[in-house]
């Protein structure tokens, strides 16, 4: 089988605490699955959606994007082949399992470990599909999920919307789009995308209308990018009709640091006031909000609920 990951690109990705899954996949443990474990804190999702911190998967089926966002935290200047011959969905899930327990072993010995979590750890309830990469090029998605939730394991998938067709395939827990610009000339310059792809996340955007399973939005607000025209975001939104949007500040992380610098990050207050815009502009109410993550969550009604 063709590896499509280079080993100067798994150098790198070994320094930052990724572990491959299969031969083109990753698993991480994000910061509040460590301060989850600490009970110091937990992730916005758990705020907003109910999921346990602690009992979350951050993994992709893929490192290769089809995206170069400025925001993103993650070493999208990496060189990632497409595959060649692609993982099965079992080998992909069984690899994520067992890197996962590797990761949280290494936080026993802990003396601010809370035990009873550390050892819930083990037995992940949750997993997002958003560590890197866009996840509908795994041409096997659907499979993927399928096999997650029959461990009894929720699923979060944030794709950038640039293939339609595997929108209308899976049927996750819950399916984010991306939404990073209010228009095409700001979406070229945010997301810097392979292709001409605008059309595509559109045409996403209405086949997300007709989703069968729980659905969001997803928008981070860089400052001196695409922090502006909310009446855009908001009728781009409107096609979608999704169940909730999330608004989120960009933060000065990871990667991003080499192409942005910390003034594109907005305060709190700042997201908060451009969420009031578009949450008028789309006729949507503000549903709850997080201060530390500097994100704001709207739904048609003001209201949420649990995943579980």
């Amino acid at each position: 089988m063709t590896n499509s990951i280079r080993e100067s690109t798994k150098k790198i990705l070994d320094k930052h605490g990724y572990h491959l899954a299969g031969t083109h996949g990753a698993v991480k443990t994000c910061l509040w699955l460590n301060k989850s474990m600490r009970n110091n804190g937990a992730c916005y999702k758990s705020q907003f959606y109910g999921m346990a911190s602690h009992r979350c998967i951050q993994m992709t089926p893929t490192l290769a994007c089809n995206h170069r966002c400025l925001h993103c935290w993650r070493a999208v200047e990496l060189e990632t082949d497409i595959p060649q011959v692609w993982d099965s969905p079992g080998t992909i899930v069984d690899s994520c399992l067992i890197e996962h327990r590797r990761l949280v072993s290494g936080f026993g010995g802990s003396e601010n470990m809370d035990k009873t979590k550390w050892k819930e750890a083990f037995a992940p309830r949750h997993v997002a599909i958003s560590l890197a990469g866009e996840p509908m090029l795994y041409p096997y998605l659907p499979e993927l999920i399928d096999e997650f939730h029959k461990k009894g394991m929720t699923t979060f998938v944030v794709t950038n919307g640039t293939n339609p067709e595997m929108i209308s395939k899976i049927n996750p827990t819950q399916l984010y789009i991306s939404l990073n610009a209010p228009d095409k000339e700001t979406y070229e310059k945010a997301c810097a995308p392979v292709g001409d792809t605008w059309e595509n996340i559109k045409m996403s955007l209405g086949l997300l209308k007709n989703s069968k399973t729980r659905t969001a939005i997803r928008i981070t607000l860089t400052k001196g990018v695409n922090m502006k025209a909310a009446g855009g975001y908001s009728d781009l939104i409107r096609i979608a009709e999704p169940d909730y949007v999330e608004l989120k500040a960009y933060m000065h992380l990871g990667f991003s640091r080499k192409r942005l610098s910390r003034e594109c990050m907005p305060s709190y207050g700042e997201v908060l006031d451009f969420s009031e815009k578009v949450a008028k502009s789309l006729g949507y109410c503000i549903a709850d909000s997080s201060e530390t993550s500097r994100v704001v969550l709207l739904s048609k009604n003001g209201a949420k609920s649990n995943i579980l």
